[in-house]
């Protein structure tokens, strides 16, 4: 495959092999010539209504084919797709738009109260609805078109004819998708057409995937991991079946039987939530040969859980950012017991290096910043230039974590700069506290921030909770870290929740543990 615009692979394999299956859902079955004729239509008239390349397309829709057909037609005309989440609500599609300067959008129709509040008077030229819009709701727009949830467009809607293509550099805007990052405001990190196909083809790669894969996607189109998903196996000529099930786990992993599924990704709570509620092991998933896991660290045990219990399928722990369009890193599955806790080696095309603050590498095994070069990474977040220049520094992605690397030259990250606690005059990483407390045998998830202290600078609070059924007090917790951590090392509080609060992605909000935190814990208080 050598084109570097996503559109161009569904049609290739349209060409190719039309009757094979691309894209399903429980409603809908699209073979790549569906796939290719729903792309074709909506393009049509998307370039009808105005849109032409370079433009910001808005695309707010619930994981389905429409989603997918959506973005691929906006990409197919040299356009940019501005993939949000549904869940941030009416403020959070109100920032999108003042940072995007949308004249289009692909929503849901029983979104339009949310987009009625966030766009006050802007008028957008045109809005594509998924299903009509309620009586007096309409979307605040010119003009309205439906579609449907497989990706075609109305009957009058059809028959225009996309325009060619203008030639347009590999380093023009295909998406934008939106990471809160530590501050929990939206940033828009742009990912050109060049940084969608050198990391498509790069995880394509190293899971030899073919046109006999299939993946179960559970995961959203606006994370980068679920759209990852999705466009290494269109590259690929493999297909998706995509299930918004998975509030019942067993249901969806039956599904990735029944449906022949070869592939299976997801975020380590994926994984707690199977290891509490389903035994895969008694679930027949014959074609089952690989499953991915990224999006944050997973406990070691929990590592080890998967492996037999989706055994012969091969786990690839893996690591990567939205700003380096969805992956950096993988560690290869024959080495996982060997090197567990790393999160591997650098995936085909890029660069990882460890170094200090001035950007000088670090040798074997000093901690250091984790900093990633490749075509893969974002020229930047979406008109803030200031926050661009703190993490790119000549051509290197400074990625916010600490790694070491080993003698073999894998890497095991130590924490996140940010979140580097200055405790009595140390330096303390979170995750090496939350490692071992995931390690007592009735935690069930754990999250550790900092709140201030006037004696100590800092001092470490653990958000924890407990398995079902299990006991442990705060005291019997601190015990435990006690015994394997220096004393500046045990967190001075501990706070029982019923659930890690988290982002879409699954990731723990640490920024609202922060919050609480302070509250919990006055400045100056002491234990």
């Amino acid at each position: 495959m050598t084109s570097s615009f996503p559109p161009d692979w569904v049609t290739v394999h349209a060409a190719r092999t039309p009757d094979a299956p691309a894209l399903d859902s429980l409603q809908h079955r699209l073979s790549y010539r569906a796939l290719a004729e729903r792309i074709r239509d909506l393009a049509g008239h998307l370039a009808d209504r105005g849109v032409n390349a370079r433009d910001r397309v808005v695309v707010a829709l619930p994981t389905s084919p429409a989603a997918a057909v959506a973005a691929l037609a906006v990409q197919s005309l040299g356009a940019c797709a501005v993939e949000i989440d549904r869940a941030m609500g009416a403020a959070g599609f109100a920032s999108v738009l003042r940072q995007t300067r949308p004249r289009f959008s692909v929503v849901a129709a029983q979104d339009t109260p949310h987009w009625l509040t966030a766009a006050e008077d802007a008028q957008l030229d045109w809005a594509w609805t998924l299903g009509a819009a309620r009586a007096g709701t309409a979307m605040p727009a010119r003009g309205t078109t439906v579609i449907l949830a497989d990706g075609s467009v109305a009957p009058e809607a059809r028959g225009f004819t996309p325009p060619p293509r203008p030639a347009l550099p590999d380093d023009a805007p295909a998406l934008i998708l939106f990471t809160s990052g530590s501050t929990g405001k939206p940033r828009g990190v742009v990912q050109t057409f060049r940084n969608l196909a050198a990391n498509t083809s790069s995880i394509v790669q190293y899971l030899e995937l073919g046109a006999s894969d299939r993946a179960m996607l559970i995961l959203p189109f606006h994370y980068c991991y679920g759209r990852s998903v999705l466009q290494t196996h269109l590259y690929a000529g493999g297909s998706c079946f995509l299930d918004p099930r998975f509030m019942y786990p067993r249901v969806v992993m039956e599904a990735i039987g029944s449906e022949g599924c070869t592939g299976f990704a997801g975020v380590p709570l994926t994984f707690e939530i199977l290891r509490r509620e389903v035994d895969p092991s008694a679930i027949p998933m014959p074609r089952l040969r690989y499953v991915t896991q990224a999006g944050g660290p997973m406990r070691p045990e929990t590592i080890r859980w998967a492996r037999q219990a989706l055994a012969p399928a091969r786990l690839f722990v893996m690591y990567g950012q939205t700003e380096a369009t969805a992956r950096l890193a993988y560690l290869p599955p024959e080495r996982g017991e060997e090197k567990m806790g790393s999160i591997g080696i650098p995936i085909p095309g890029v660069e990882l290096r460890v170094v200090d603050e001035a950007g000088s590498e670090l040798p074997t095994g000093e901690s250091g910043h984790l900093v990633a070069r490749g075509d893969n990474v974002t020229p930047g977040y979406l008109e803030a230039p200031e926050e661009t220049a703190a993490i790119l520094h000549d051509g290197w992605l400074w990625t916010g974590d600490l790694a070491r690397r080993d003698e073999d030259g894998y890497l095991f990250l130590v924490g996140r700069a940010k979140e580097i606690l200055k405790i009595g005059g140390h330096r303390v990483s979170p995750v090496e506290m939350e490692v071992v407390l995931a390690e007592h045998a009735a935690v069930a998830e754990v999250a550790v921030v900092g709140a201030a202290d006037a004696v100590q600078g800092e001092v470490a609070v653990a958000f924890v909770v407990l398995r079902a059924g299990a006991a442990a007090t705060e005291a019997d917790l601190r015990r435990f870290c006690r015994e394997r951590l220096p004393a500046h090392k045990i967190p001075s509080q501990v706070e029982f929740l019923e659930a890690i609060p988290r982002n879409a992605s699954g990731k723990p909000l640490k920024a609202e543990l922060a919050a609480r935190a302070r509250v919990a814990r006055p400045e100056g208080t002491e234990r």
